[in-house]
């Protein structure tokens, strides 16, 4: 909302968003023409610099206000993800790697489904730039709260490299000495004495437990969101098979009718024929 007019610029760029892109500027156009024309010039402005969303932004915004369920259990796995990303190491995220890839290929598929239904082309491009967005939304609290608004005029970029995995230096590999280097170095060295482990201090074992929290709870939101979109693509596929048995009995009908046509008409052939 524009501080000091009436009109809800908030409220116009939820239509706006929610339309698709061929009647987007003609839409704002009249609704920016209409703040003016009320004496609004903030509001007419504000309006005017909402911008036509690409075809990823619509997708994007149509999943978000389509799939609120599914949407909510993405959000969820993203703050799981993001707790998991600053306590946990290397190994434990690469095993949820895996279920976040699953995920945002599934949100993808329906975003891609949802848009062609309102007779939206959507290619291989598209869909990346939905799974980039989405990645985004994953990685970054700010960048979630943008896509979850439903309002993208263009697609998000994750963080450059962000894999879901921590940045390690690479080991180098221990340079190998000559074998009577190695031996004149045995006899004068002693066996170094190991080290007893230190136990670990109560901070750590902390921080373990918090670790293994955050893993749960992002393992869990990984299945909620990959079960949610299963149970959707069965939805719909179970709607499209009523659809094609509909069709069926009407097909069927019709063919009975036709027979029956046929057979009538055969028989007033057959009459006319025997007529003196």
């Amino acid at each position: 909302m524009v501080e000091g007019v009436d009109v809800d610029v908030d409220a116009v760029a939820d239509e706006l968003y929610g339309l698709v892109p061929e009647r987007f500027t003609e839409v704002r156009n009249e609704q920016a023409a209409r703040a003016r024309k009320a004496g609004q010039a903030g509001a007419a402005k504000a309006i005017a610099a909402l911008r036509r969303p690409t075809r990823a932004a619509y997708a994007s915004n149509l999943l978000v206000r389509r799939r609120p369920e599914e949407v909510a259990a993405f959000l969820e796995l993203g703050e799981a993800l993001r707790r998991a990303q600053r306590s946990l190491d290397g190994g434990r995220l690469k095993a949820l790697s895996h279920q976040r890839h699953v995920v945002v290929a599934a949100l993808a598929r329906t975003a891609r489904q949802l848009a062609e239904e309102e007779g939206r082309a959507v290619g291989e491009d598209v869909v990346h730039e939905v799974e980039q967005t989405l990645h985004a939304a994953l990685a970054d609290s700010e960048a979630a709260a943008q896509w979850s608004g439903g309002r993208l005029s263009t697609g998000l970029e994750p963080p450059v490299g962000f894999t879901g995995l921590p940045e390690t230096a690479p080991v180098r590999p221990p340079t190998e000495r000559p074998a009577k280097q190695k031996q004149e170095q045995q006899r004068t060295e002693p066996e170094p004495t190991p080290e007893p482990e230190p136990k670990p201090s109560r901070e750590v074992e902390q921080r373990r437990a918090r670790a293994e929290r955050a893993r749960a709870e992002a393992e869990a939101a990984a299945r909620a969101a990959e079960l949610r979109a299963a149970e959707q693509a069965l939805a719909e596929a179970d709607e499209r098979v009523a659809e094609l048995e509909r069709q069926l009995r009407e097909a069927r009908t019709a063919r009975t009718g036709a027979r029956r046509a046929r057979a009538a008409a055969a028989d007033r052939a057959r009459d006319g024929d025997r007529a003196p």
